[in-house]
């Protein structure tokens, strides 16, 4: 396998990529699943909510095709830092034919550690430079999880319409606990608050941001600042209970106070204010990956997928949920699926009060500390049809709209 991968490297260098979601590296000859060997760093462990869902992922993934837990090495908390590399430099020396990362800050140094491993294939979900970097070894992974944020949107408008309809609030107010304000944050939280807006169209959303990606207390202290503000319903892209635990606690001390959460089902903490999570079925994108590597296909730089192939879902619908929602969710996922909605219409948002007719993204990629370009990419007008094309181009996510109705608080 590696000899043929090597040669598949060499050749493929001599052309040029093209910016692409389906371009593919190149395949090579089938693999037994039983002589795959697999290394996985992750960010966190099963305590963390983003991580547990790349571990069942795997674990189902493998379990799809027969691959045994003794060919998978797991390397837990790896921070994004040289660690990283150190990490991946060690699998690849323990004889792995694929590594798979699962933080967008882990990207950079399995880059470079597939510089070092060209027979070696580095998987770092979540990233953005697979198409740029000129790597053929070196493939990106994300869902799309606006999908499901706008379904889960869906679900909270249902709630902020009977709330509004029985006289319990008056004002439509959401509230959003964010990590960062990147393009993965900022293209969840959008499609999420168009599925409320889809339901109440004068709702309006705060969202307030942790700088980190999971920390308890910083995501109940966020949701507990966009509570005091007004916020009916928080919803999040953040990987901790934190937020949902702090709502719960806020409702049953009567304030009016709705949770929809991310990655996990998020009725184990707060099971009378959770109405739902957003959730990404990682288990889709490893199997098509490991399928991939296993029969000899070509290998992409970048798989997606959605509710078409059963890539995202929003989890079960908590006991607070508005009459009318289980069908009602049912009908926007059938929307999805046969084009028929799309998340990003921009008929149904505007920017500074004008309806956006063109967004011309750089698919360029830059440094650790976005003071330079670190890969050149193209220019892709990402309009057409009458909608954004997420996913489209890249698997990671790049809309950066900041649209009319959302404040971000702390950006």
């Amino acid at each position: 396998m590696k000899r043929l991968l090597a040669l598949l490297v060499c050749l493929m260098m001599a052309f040029a990529l093209v910016a692409c979601v389906d371009d593919p590296t190149g395949g090579e000859d089938p693999v037994g699943a039983d002589d795959l060997k697999i290394g996985v760093i992750l960010i966190g462990d099963e305590n963390e909510g983003y991580t547990y869902a790349h571990i069942e992922g795997i674990r189902t993934a493998a379990a799809n095709l027969g691959i045994k837990d003794e060919q998978i090495i797991w390397k837990y908390v790896i921070p994004e830092d040289a660690t990283c590399y150190n990490t991946a430099v060690e699998l690849a020396k323990q004889g792995c034919d694929i590594i798979f990362s699962n933080s967008y800050g882990h990207q950079s140094h399995m880059v470079l550690a597939a510089e070092e491993y060209p027979d070696i294939i580095f998987c770092p979900a979540t990233g953005d430079t697979a198409n740029v970097c000129g790597l053929p070894n070196v493939v990106n992974f994300f869902p799309q999880t606006y999908q499901s944020r706008y379904v889960s949107g869906v679900v909270a408008g249902m709630k902020l319409k009977e709330l509004l309809d029985n006289g319990t609030i008056t004002d439509p107010y959401v509230g959003y606990v964010g990590a960062f304000p990147y393009a993965e944050v900022v293209s969840g939280y959008t499609a999420f608050f168009l599925g409320i807006k889809s339901i109440v169209p004068d709702a309006h959303m705060d969202v307030q941001y942790t700088s980190s990606w999971f920390d308890l207390t910083k995501e109940a202290e966020a949701a507990k600042a966009l509570m005091a503000r007004g916020c009916v319903i928080i919803g999040q892209h953040a990987d901790s209970t934190g937020a949902p635990s702090a709502v719960e606690a806020a409702l049953a001390e009567g304030t009016v106070a709705y949770s929809v959460g991310y990655n996990i089902d998020m009725l184990s903490v707060a099971p009378n204010a959770a109405l739902t999570s957003a959730q990404n079925n990682w288990s889709v994108l490893y199997t098509q990956i490991l399928t991939d590597v296993i029969e000899g296909n070509e290998i992409k730089h970048d798989y997606t997928a959605g509710y078409e192939t059963d890539g995202v879902m929003i989890s079960a619908l908590g006991p607070s949920c508005a009459p009318g929602t289980a069908e009602k969710v049912e009908e926007v996922i059938a929307g999805l699926k046969d084009g028929t909605i799309h998340p990003f219409d921009i008929t149904t948002f505007t920017v500074n009060g004008e309806q956006v007719t063109t967004s011309v993204f750089d698919f360029s990629t830059m440094n650790s500390d976005f003071s330079a370009v670190l890969y050149e990419g193209e220019k892709i007008e990402c309009i057409s049809d009458g909608y954004f094309n997420e996913s489209q181009y890249r698997s990671a996510p790049y809309f950066e709209l900041r649209i009319d109705g959302i404040t971000e608080l702390n950006k």
